[in-house]
């Protein structure tokens, strides 16, 4: 008997661990993830941050450096890992965090991330972006596809396709971004779409502002200063994955 208690228990302990490390094992919330949504299959690469201390040196570059538009700093301390997620955090007097991902810097992806961010000022902007891997674009590249800006009951897309008077495509959504929300880019040769817990809330189909470069996955929370005292405030990230890129606009959901 004590046999096969101790086999029930080595296989109740291989489950947990499984689910823990297999994306996609999460069925509470399963289906409101685009990627089981839309079946982009396995992740090639990403961060569930099970770990503890800074973020993996190995998988990000954190930012050490003057912040958004020279306002205030970025410092490498903002940003920490425990508890199962990433925090970045900013202080009352403009310091932040931000960081950018050495895996998978290609051209076209499909990116997913689960963030929540605190009551936060609307002077602190969390963004999930995807920047050219350069740091250069001959067009200005970006595709924001979570930003959240002075209104805080709404979470906005931004897609950047040229750099004479930054035209944008754009979007925004009302949400509660203190809770858990899952965020997502499909981003092929011939769409960039965004989702909110799985459901579209984006999509430019236009060929000439579809981006043609290698671009990176950030998650930055950035200062916009507004004359006003300022709050802390954090966001938290529980994993970031990548996914093999589409061949084509994805069916409308």
């Amino acid at each position: 008997m004590k046999r096969i208690i101790a086999a029930l228990a080595a296989l109740v302990t291989a489950v947990v661990l499984s689910l823990a490390f297999v994306p996609g094992a999460d069925a509470a919330y399963v289906s409101t993830r685009a990627a089981a949504r839309m079946g982009w299959g396995q992740p090639l690469n990403g961060d569930e941050f099970s770990y503890t201390g800074a973020p993996d040196p190995a998988k990000w570059s954190v930012y050490n450096g003057p912040g958004h538009h020279n306002k205030g700093l970025r410092s490498p301390a903002q940003n920490t890992v425990a508890g199962g997620y990433l925090t970045i955090k900013g202080d009352s007097a403009g310091k932040t965090g931000g960081l950018s991902a050495k895996f998978n810097r290609q051209v076209y992806a499909r990116w997913e991330a689960r963030m929540r961010v605190s009551a936060r000022d609307p002077e602190y902007h969390p963004v999930l972006i995807l920047w050219p891997a350069d740091n250069a674009s001959n067009n200005c590249d970006e595709i924001d596809y979570a930003e959240g800006t002075g209104d805080t009951t709404l979470m906005k897309q931004y897609l950047h396709y040229e750099c004479a008077g930054d035209p944008t495509t754009r979007a925004q959504t009302k949400i509660d971004a203190t809770q858990w929300h899952n965020y997502a880019v499909d981003w092929s040769p011939g769409a960039v779409v965004a989702y909110i817990d799985g459901r579209e809330v984006f999509r430019d189909t236009n060929p000439t502002h579809i981006p043609r470069a290698a671009m990176k996955q950030t998650i930055q929370l950035d200062w916009f200063p507004d004359g006003t005292a300022l709050k802390a405030s954090w966001l938290q990230v529980d994993w970031v994955r990548v996914f093999p890129a589409g061949k084509a606009a994805p069916a409308r959901q």
